[in-house]
């Protein structure tokens, strides 16, 4: 995404940290830090922290805001900027940043040059995983839900979905496929 873009809807910021060896636990209360000043700003929409997995150092911290205009907003601020020069000593390196203005962020690999793949292998990726995902809940949920109110199973279905895509099923589809969604 071009830094001066005004596009429309929500934003990530995706930045990859490589924490110094036996800095962890500081990183983690810097994670924690930033989040809270993070959340005290304008259109905040969470913050997701993804920990190394040996033998990776790097922790992956994604920040979601409503517009372009609140995360510039964010990035721009010496909250932040003050923030950021707490990691002398603590990571190695700049941290490397990855913008996202939809789907992008659940095809994010920090660890590859391209910042994302071409929005209709995101769409086919997307369009099988969501059906055979929503095939799969209404099996197993029904026999448990099926006397509740409609909008009642369509919320816990909703909210079942995107946890079981964004911290379960996504990660893993996109290293699995990352050779085919990459080219």
């Amino acid at each position: 995404m071009d830094e001066h873009s005004d596009a429309g809807g929500p934003v990530t910021i995706s930045i990859a940290r490589k924490v110094v060896p036996g800095r962890e636990a500081d990183y983690e209360q810097w994670i924690r830090g930033i989040t809270a000043a993070a959340q005290a700003f304008p259109g905040h929409m969470g913050v997701n922290v993804i920990k190394p997995t040996p033998p990776s150092r790097d922790y992956v911290t994604i920040f979601r805001f409503d517009t372009y205009a609140h995360m510039a907003g964010w990035k721009a601020s010496p909250v932040r900027a003050g923030w950021l020069e707490r990691l002398q000593g603590i990571v190695e390196g700049e941290g490397r940043e990855q913008k996202g203005t939809g789907l992008e962020f659940w095809f994010s690999l920090p660890q590859l040059p391209v910042s994302h793949p071409s929005p209709h292998k995101m769409a086919l990726v997307l369009f099988v995983v969501i059906y055979v995902i929503l095939l799969l809940l209404n099996v197993l949920l029904s026999p448990f839900t099926g006397d509740w109110p409609y909008w009642l199973r369509t919320v816990l279905g909703v909210f079942l979905q995107v946890m079981l895509m964004t911290y379960l099923v996504m990660p893993r589809v996109t290293r699995l496929l990352k050779t085919w969604l990459y080219n």
